[in-house]
């Protein structure tokens, strides 16, 4: 499974890291994804979400 929100896609990205003296090198920053129990409807189940979308109340944790 990738490592991505379910929620709101957000999903690692990658860049250039550069060093005191200049030098590159490629970086990747990751989101910070939890495996929570959310509420899905009636029933509970597992999800991949980012701490933002927890903080901002997009999921109802069980």
């Amino acid at each position: 499974m990738a490592y991505r929100c379910e929620i709101c896609g957000k999903e690692p990205w990658t860049g250039k890291q550069v060093s005191f003296s200049h030098k590159r090198s490629s970086k990747t920053w990751r989101p910070n994804i939890q495996k929570i129990r959310v509420k899905h409807g009636t029933n509970r189940r597992r999800a991949k979400v980012c701490t933002s979308c927890i903080k901002a109340g997009k999921v109802e944790k069980v």
